[in-house]
């Protein structure tokens, strides 16, 4: 068929979740729950770093970093995913969708970027405690934590361009809750060779490198701690760790079982399942994982808790 014949796509129908029936008023009640739980625990975990000095340190600094991409991530994905669970499916036009995987592209990069600077960071503080003030220096923490939104912003943006140009005139069926690059390039009737040969360059190192700096990092400091000789001082070391690694480990687990090792068609439900935890329910934990197995978080908390009981009395 010639192109000029084609019907140019101006906009995309998204099923979401599909036809909930019964169900569809309590999924969005305990969507809706999730979401507002997760926001103002990840807000709350900025406002407790930057407003206490005892927690003005590098490896809270970066968490509050990690906080801020998880609030800039659900907010690009969860207020349209509530809607679609709302109507049972949505109309979204071609530049929304494409926009919102750039601003949900953003975060997730920052994400895999800050896991590895903090990995870095505790390595520093457990392999090299004499040197840690040098080199975790704020100059220090303010460039690695600019280069990480840089590389965010910048990647995002040119898969962002790429997919600007492609076409669609036939299919406008997503079957999913929000934009992502696979049925975007799976609908266009175009040329899509240059953005799925970029698009694989780009997301296999975002999201496999960092991995393995993080693997290499605790490879070492897994070694250091075997050279602590007493027992309690071996999980008291390796302890400081804990949160991080839980964060990986669930961080990585979704992400990878979506883009890395993704599921077949057949198998949507389950994918948009993984996406779901990946985008709800990783923004939740991680406020829980830093703030009940940290000390000195729960520590600030407890006197806050208790500042405000004093005030109502």
């Amino acid at each position: 068929m010639d192109e000029k014949n084609w019907t140019v796509v101006t906009e995309f129908l998204l099923l979401g979740f599909g036809d909930l029936n019964d169900f569809r008023i309590l999924t969005f009640i305990i969507l809706l729950i999730v979401h507002i739980m997760a926001l103002p625990g990840n807000i709350l975990v900025i406002s407790l770093i930057s407003a206490k000095k005892s927690l003005h340190c590098p490896m809270y600094f970066f968490l509050s970093q990690l906080s801020l991409s998880e609030i800039m991530f659900t907010t690009a994905i969860v207020p349209n995913m509530l809607r679609l669970v709302l109507e049972g499916g949505g109309k979204v036009s071609v530049f929304q969708c494409i926009l919102q995987f750039y601003l949900s592209g953003i975060p997730t990069i920052v994400q895999c970027l800050l896991l590895a600077v903090m990995s870095f960071d505790r390595y520093v503080a457990i392999c090299r405690p004499l040197h840690y003030t040098i080199i975790m220096t704020f100059t220090h923490q303010i460039q690695m934590v600019t280069t990480c939104w840089l590389l965010g912003f910048s990647l995002s943006i040119i898969i962002y361009a790429f997919l600007r140009k492609l076409t669609f005139c036939h299919h406008t069926i997503i079957d999913h809750f929000f934009c992502d690059v696979a049925p975007l390039l799976q609908l266009s009737c175009s040329d899509t060779s240059s953005v799925e040969l970029v698009s694989t360059l780009l997301a296999y190192p975002i999201i496999l490198s960092p991995f393995l700096f993080i693997v290499v990092i605790y490879i070492s400091i897994l070694q250091a701690v075997l050279k602590i000789p007493s027992n309690i001082g071996r999980q008291k070391t390796f302890s400081t760790c804990s949160s991080h690694l839980t964060s990986v480990c669930l961080y990585y687990g979704t992400l990878s079982s979506i883009y890395i090792f993704p599921l077949k068609d057949k198998f949507i439900y389950a994918n948009k399942s993984l996406t779901l935890l990946y985008a709800l329910v990783t923004p939740l934990f991680n406020p829980l994982i830093y703030s009940l197995r940290n000390q000195d978080i729960r520590s600030v908390i407890y006197n806050f808790v208790q500042i405000l009981q004093l005030g109502k009395r």
